[in-house]
């Protein structure tokens, strides 16, 4: 699987969100992790959390399984090939983060690995929704990272759900170019009186060299930056 540039960035900020919490968080569900960058990140960033790191491809999860033991952080994270749909847990969980599949009753791929990664046949957003109520602590978070262009419909869906949105990064590929991911921060609060904080961030400046609010995020996880 691919390490995309909107993924890394997802995970800086959710990470550095969490850093910045008064609550510490110390345990965390990551659903669909995929090579596990995100657990890897959240982990680097947030010393203490242990992470349950689920993934439904078992070539997807043993490849997270090594990417995980190679790093200094393995004690803290458990990969765990399973649908998210039946997983099932005693504790609740301080923190849920997911980049689940974008698309949904679109033209699929040959190739049956990403098409489970990319497409929500196997995990719908409203199951996904379904599995964050029943897993995260009533004082948790969660963030989603999702294509922009499904603003609407995640708004929609969470009301329904009574799911409250505290947080909204709208993402651009550049400052030329108009929105196209949305970051998400949530929790189990809908009737909580705070508004819900919006900001954006691009990529890249117009100059094509990444932003300053890009490198902020990133020097940590970067090399060269």
């Amino acid at each position: 699987m691919k390490v995309t540039t909107d993924a890394c960035l997802f995970g800086a900020w959710a990470s550095s969100e969490v850093e910045s919490e008064t609550l510490k968080v110390e345990s965390a569900l990551d659903i669909g992790t995929g090579t596990g960058l995100l657990s890897l990140m959240l982990a680097q960033k947030c010393n203490g959390i242990t992470i349950d790191a689920i993934e439904i491809d078992k070539a997807a999860a043993e490849q997270a399984k090594e990417n995980i033991a190679s790093s200094k952080w393995k004690q803290r994270i458990t990969i765990i090939n399973t649908d998210a749909r039946s997983f099932s847990s005693e504790k609740k969980y301080g923190l849920i983060i997911s980049n689940p599949p974008f698309y949904e009753n679109e033209l699929r791929s040959e190739n049956e690995g990403k098409n489970i990664a990319h497409h929500g046949q196997n995990l719908s957003l409203e199951e996904l929704v379904t599995v964050i109520k029943k897993n995260l602590d009533p004082d948790g978070d969660f963030f989603l990272l999702l294509p922009y262009k499904r603003n609407e419909e995640i708004k929609t869906l969470f009301r329904d759900h009574q799911l409250n949105i505290s947080g909204i990064l709208f993402v651009s590929q550049s400052v030329k170019h108009d929105y196209f991911r949305i970051f998400l921060k949530g929790n189990l609060k809908p009737n909580a009186e705070n508004e819900t904080e919006l900001e954006e961030i691009s990529i890249w400046d117009d100059q094509q060299q990444y932003t300053a609010a890009f490198v902020h995020l990133l020097k940590d996880y970067y090399l060269f930056l």
